[in-house]
């Protein structure tokens, strides 16, 4: 099985000449259903192998009719060139039929407004296809882009996985609630055991903890509320879940050095049986299906979703996701043998790709998807129940503030930033972006 790609953003936003530029030179318009396009032309970052290699697979198997009458052909780029790239042949009105969405999803938003973005709704919906994408996929890209205009070739969800042995060794139920995590932490630092394992040298892990505090505390429109500039991360609930999460730092819940720790390092600490707890996201399951690694079994490890907070207005069914780095689809360039495309790939890669790499997508799995891990298969279900799904701490945030966020994430748990500074350094970003 290939090993389950990470989640990968650019650090790259479109600015304002950039956007301005992109708008003049594709104009407002974009005729769909004039398009002339030779190829099923796609632009996509280089280490994103899996859905490079599942194309071709289909171009070759079910989508063959497709292949033929409109072949498949990819160009790849690194990562850190994709946005560049994108904008530029934007400007000439020469974007690929499909091309990897902008790190932020301002790119993606501004290519929509000059009607260079195919309405992917419309367009599932008009081929008879809308109901082959799973909900929860839907939601999140809506989340993200204010409306369903990117393929979910890959599809995550996150939450706490846990240690089953050193929960029952320990006597320990899986917390529902966030007092019983606390506690549960507490007694694993009294029976020597690090209650969690995280990446504090990327941060990002440790800023997911604050958001999933958040949005259980304030509902899942928590941080829309930020970007709408109807709440500022400064007001007191907003400074009470960074509160929360210092305090877990606070008590030694993290271990020691949990600053200079990064992502393999937190990984293997879960995996060899070192720490009880690990929020990640189900791009993991390539570590944890691979049986050099974890060394604890995947029979002995669980999912719980962020638990409820007393009082709160989110639930825990409400589940942190993300898509990756999701693909559009070129407004200009759609005609039949595009749809042709579009309907093949949405009725079959949800079960090709489960089959096939072992991975996850938001289109629902139809037909044999082969014999999955136990713990792929929960995810598979998870996402299937799932109707509301929310995003990440910086998911909607502006370059910088994303990156103070992340850098400041472990000095907050160690105590050397107060919650309050920590918010009110991003806030100021957010401001100013």
């Amino acid at each position: 099985m290939h090993k389950i790609l990470r989640t990968r953003r650019i650090a790259l936003l479109a600015t304002v000449a950039t956007s301005t530029l992109l708008l003049s030179a594709c104009g407002g318009g974009g005729t769909v259903g004039g398009g002339d396009a030779k190829a099923f032309s796609l632009t996509i970052n280089d280490d994103n192998h899996i859905v490079q290699e599942e194309l071709t697979a289909l171009s070759k198997g079910t989508c063959a009719a497709q292949n033929k009458a409109l072949p498949l052909q990819i160009q790849t780029l690194p990562i850190g060139n994709v946005d560049q790239k994108v904008q530029l042949l934007a400007g000439q009105n020469a974007l690929p039929v499909q091309f990897a969405a902008g790190g932020t999803p301002q790119l993606t938003k501004t290519l929509d407004k000059a009607g260079q973005v195919l309405d992917l709704e419309k367009t599932l919906k008009d081929l008879g296809v809308w109901d082959d994408l799973q909900p929860a996929a839907i939601k999140t890209v809506e989340n993200l882009y204010g409306k369903f205009n990117v393929m979910p070739y890959q599809f995550n969800i996150e939450g706490i996985w846990y240690n089953k042995k050193l929960f029952a060794d320990h006597h320990i139920a899986v917390p529902t609630t966030y007092d019983q995590l606390v506690a549960a932490a507490a007694k694993f630092k009294g029976a020597g055991i690090t209650p969690f394992s995280a990446d504090g040298k990327d941060g990002w892990p440790l800023t997911r903890l604050v958001s999933g505090y958040l949005y259980r505390e304030l509902g899942p429109d928590a941080l829309q509320a930020v970007a709408d500039g109807k709440a500022e991360l400064t007001d007191p609930p907003y400074a009470k879940a960074a509160q929360a999460i210092a305090d877990l730092g606070k008590a030694g819940y993290f271990g020691k050095g949990v600053g200079s720790i990064d992502y393999d390092t937190a990984t293997q600490q879960f995996l060899t049986g070192k720490a009880a707890m690990f929020y990640m996201g189900s791009w993991a399951l390539g570590d944890f299906n691979d049986k050099t690694k974890n060394t604890i079994g995947a029979d002995n490890v669980g999912f719980m979703p962020f638990p409820t907070v007393a009082g709160g207005k989110g639930s825990a069914d409400q589940i942190p996701a993300n898509v990756g780095l999701p693909v559009a689809v070129s407004a200009k360039s759609y005609d039949a043998k595009v749809g042709d495309w579009l309907s093949c790939i949405t009725k079959n890669y949800g079960a090709a790709s489960l089959k096939d790499q072992g991975t996850v997508s938001g289109f629902k799995p139809h037909g044999d998807t082969g014999s999955l891990p136990p713990l792929t298969q929960t995810v598979q279900d998870t996402i299937s129940k799932t109707t509301t799904s929310i995003l990440w701490f910086e998911a909607l945030f502006n370059t910088k503030a994303t990156e103070t966020s992340q850098t400041n994430a472990a000095p907050l748990v160690t105590g050397s930033l107060s919650a309050k500074d920590f918010m009110q350094k991003i806030q100021t970003d957010l401001d100013n972006g």
